[in-house]
């Protein structure tokens, strides 16, 4: 009877070292805007790169999208502190934080969230969050409890900074001016086999020419319109987010009923439709990308602070492919009224 007790004990001890083992994995990289996981720890700086070739000349061309009256050149698009809004009737006046920032230590919120908030997949979309949860991130950002789990992800590193920048007036205002857009859709996700081949380009996967690839054990999140998003900075041009086939499935069961006791129910916490609860966010229609990111950073203990506090045992034994099925789940729930923008299934 002692040695069935003791295989039983080894067994479980051998599952729980598994699952250690499989949270303990290296980030993933596409959730992270990488192609190849982070070299192990005391891996050799690489050497520093060659001399970059000189400067193209600047592009003086005024730039046009459809919908706006305005025109921009790509130098105004791109201005750190004071980038194109071109449409300023789709929100609320900005604060002056979030439309120049402030020199030289503040970049303008609306460079890198657009001016709605809405975000990329390599920040965060900031729109329809309560204010005291954004102030509360920024206070995060501030004080060193909320870094990356990937160190090469530097615009995790620039937020550290802004925030430390930052005075409490400006985070507030901010904060307020967020919160007051709600989150509307702004990614459709297609469960396939495969993808169009991408390429990565400052965090974000692009699509190049026709060429598909199988998309593995990865969420491609990509732009609809590349030129759109990627040089104009279309603030109404959003984004497809492939899957792989079966995770929506996967998905459900454990934000729905929590896996058979692998995770928590998510409405517990961010509401029956996992639109947000008083001062927890909501997470439905958000970038999957970030999810994961967000997921993975809390379990490894890279995010820290108060509300995580309530994540730890909600994620400390999802595995990667879990985070991964739960991000999927939760981007292709609908937003507000008339948010569902479509749920496809490629199966190709």
């Amino acid at each position: 009877m002692r040695s069935v007790v003791g295989a039983v004990i080894f067994g479980l001890a051998c599952v729980v070292a598994a699952g250690v083992l499989l949270a303990a994995d290296a980030p993933p990289p596409w959730a992270y805007g990488f192609a190849v996981p982070p070299p192990p720890a005391g891996t050799p700086a690489p050497a520093p790169a060659a001399a970059p070739p000189a400067a193209a000349p600047v592009d003086a061309t005024l730039k046009h999208l459809p919908g706006s009256s305005l025109a921009f050149t790509l130098t105004q698009i791109r201005d750190a502190f004071g980038p194109a809004d071109w449409y300023p009737g789709d929100h609320p006046q900005m604060p002056d934080v979030v439309a120049h920032g402030r020199r030289p230590d503040v970049r303008a919120c609306s460079l890198c969230h657009y001016p709605n908030g809405k975000g990329r997949p390599e920040n965060a979309g900031v729109s329809g969050l309560p204010v005291s949860y954004f102030i509360q991130t920024m206070a995060d950002f501030k004080n060193g409890v909320r870094k990356s789990s990937d160190a090469r992800k530097a615009n995790t590193n620039l937020m550290i900074a802004f925030a430390k920048a930052m005075t409490d007036d400006e985070v507030k205002a901010a904060a307020q001016y967020f919160g007051a857009i709600k989150w509307t859709p702004w990614i459709k996700v297609v469960e396939a086999k495969t993808v169009p081949k991408t390429r990565i380009a400052g965090g974000m996967f692009l699509v190049e020419g026709e060429e598909k690839e199988p998309i593995g054990q990865r969420i491609i999140e990509t732009p609809e319109n590349t030129e759109a998003t990627e040089m104009l900075r279309d603030a109404r041009s959003g984004f497809i987010a492939y899957v792989p086939v079966g995770s929506l499935k996967k998905g459900e069961a454990l934000v729905t009923s929590g896996g058979g006791g692998k995770t928590t129910q998510c409405a517990v916490c961010h509401g029956a439709d996992l639109q947000g609860l008083g001062p927890v966010p909501g997470i439905a229609g958000r970038s999957p990308s970030y999810v994961v990111r967000q997921l993975y950073d809390m379990q490894q203990g890279s995010r820290t602070g108060t509300w995580t506090d309530l994540m730890k045992p909600v994620v400390a034994k999802l595995s990667a492919d879990d985070m991964l099925a739960i991000a999927a789940y939760t981007a292709a729930r609908p937003v507000g009224a008339t948010a569902n923008r479509g749920l496809t299934s490629a199966g190709r």
